[in-house]
């Protein structure tokens, strides 16, 4: 990792640290380990623990805790320990999470992602959204880009969070104290650094002319940090419909903010040579290899066989079709108990017939939105329309759940989407 994403990872903590990391706060919000969580809410959530930087980081939580505390140590740099960026950022959104979430003060939520960083913090869909394209296309890492999926959709449809824990998050600012960060604060901290111009520059070495077309490209991709800013929540989503909504509106964010990178990352890297476009290209073979250089150490402490390998290889295990189908089935069993939901909601055939709809529409986006991560493209511009591709799928399932969940819904009655709204807070109590 370069000094200068981790610079601008810091950057990032003291935004977000102001309001998580008080000696108080740490103290009652850090993350200390435990169980998983009683729902595990996806097979790639479930098996995919092997592949990602750090996965065992996720299980080990209170490490989280230490290492945001580090970046904000200068004296961790003269000890040879700067922070890990992808453990940073896990710890800021477990942090940002878990500040407002009640839970029965578990110290881990479990819609979390698999490398311990969460999808949903409070209103808040996606955060790092920007940083997450800049890692994707630039540098050839879509791998927290792979982990949003079929878990943050279940999470909108039966958030965690109670109606008043959500709110926190959007209340005016109080007094020094705020346990809870703003929506507006968790949005700011999507970008930690932009588009790294100086380590572009020092790659290819850029003429006047490119150098003119980077800085427009510089332009541009502030521009699209600005594009993804703007669907930042004002107020938090009462209701399952309106988190689904709030879904949409930041992934056709993310898909407006690489179209307009589109054409000025075409301007800049068609103005290079061949050497150079090598040059760049290389910036994403360094990434690879530092993220495989980690993915060695960290399964090299385990003997054991690594599941999501198996999951992400089907042909490598002829019983994968079964095993599949066994999490499949637990999966229905443990998430959607569709028989208790009926009986408590006094569902109707009817009801209870698009219920299943809705179930069977959420549980198909497992299969085109695989968390297992894709072999990163070889330029910027192929790794852009890939980026662009995945948003593009997802937004394509989110809204079929959306039609989904408004046909099971449109002769509820308010009690019963009261019921319906009640099945998430009580999943973590």
């Amino acid at each position: 990792m370069s000094g200068r994403m981790g610079l601008a990872l810091t950057g990032a903590t003291l935004l977000i640290a102001a309001v998580l990391l008080p000696e108080r706060a740490e103290a009652q919000f850090g993350i200390r380990g435990g169980p998983l969580g009683v729902a595990r809410f996806a097979v790639g959530h479930m098996i995919g623990m092997s592949r990602l930087p750090h996965s065992r980081m996720a299980v080990r939580g209170g490490r989280y805790r230490s290492a945001a505390l580090r970046s904000q140590d200068p004296r961790g740099a003269e000890r040879g320990q700067p922070a890990n960026p992808y453990v940073l950022r896990a710890a800021l959104t477990a942090q940002a999470a878990l500040a407002g979430w009640q839970g029965g003060r578990r110290p881990q939520g479990w819609w979390r992602h698999p490398d311990g960083s969460y999808g949903w913090t409070g209103p808040v869909f996606w955060p790092f959204a920007h940083d997450d394209l800049t890692n994707a296309i630039i540098l050839g890492d879509a791998t927290s880009l792979s982990l949003y999926g079929y878990g943050d959709i279940y999470a909108a449809i039966f958030a965690p969070y109670a109606a008043t824990e959500l709110a926190a998050y959007t209340a005016p600012q109080g007094r020094r104290g705020r346990r809870v960060p703003t929506a507006e604060t968790l949005c700011e901290a999507s970008d930690t650094g932009g588009l790294p111009v100086d380590r572009i520059a020092a790659a290819v070495a850029p003429n006047e002319l490119q150098r003119t077309a980077l800085d427009e490209l510089a332009s541009a991709w502030t521009n699209a940090r600005d594009i993804i800013r703007a669907a930042c929540p004002a107020q938090a989503p009462a209701a399952a419909p309106e988190r689904l909504a709030l879904m949409r509106e930041r992934l056709e964010a993310m898909i407006k903010a690489i179209d307009a990178v589109t054409a000025p990352l075409s301007k800049f890297t068609d103005l290079l040579d061949d050497e150079q476009k090598a040059r760049l290209n290389a910036l994403a073979n360094e990434r690879r290899a530092a993220l495989a250089s980690m993915q060695r150490k960290d399964t090299s402490k385990d003997t054991n066989k690594d599941a999501q390998a198996a999951a992400c290889d089907a042909d490598s295990d002829p019983r994968y079709d079964e095993k599949l189908q066994r999490q499949y089935e637990q999966l229905v069993q443990q998430q959607w108990p569709a028989n208790d939901i009926a009986a408590t909601l006094r569902l109707d055939e009817t009801a209870r017939a698009r219920f299943e709809v809705l179930q069977d529409t959420a549980l198909r986006t497992m299969q085109t939105l695989s968390a297992c991560p894709a072999v990163s493209a070889a330029t910027p511009q192929a790794r852009l329309t890939a980026a662009k591709a995945r948003l593009e799928t997802m937004l394509q399932a989110v809204s079929g759940v959306t039609d989904a969940l408004d046909d099971f819904e449109a002769d509820l009655s308010d009690e019963q989407k009261a019921g319906f709204e009640a099945i998430g807070p009580k999943r973590g109590a």
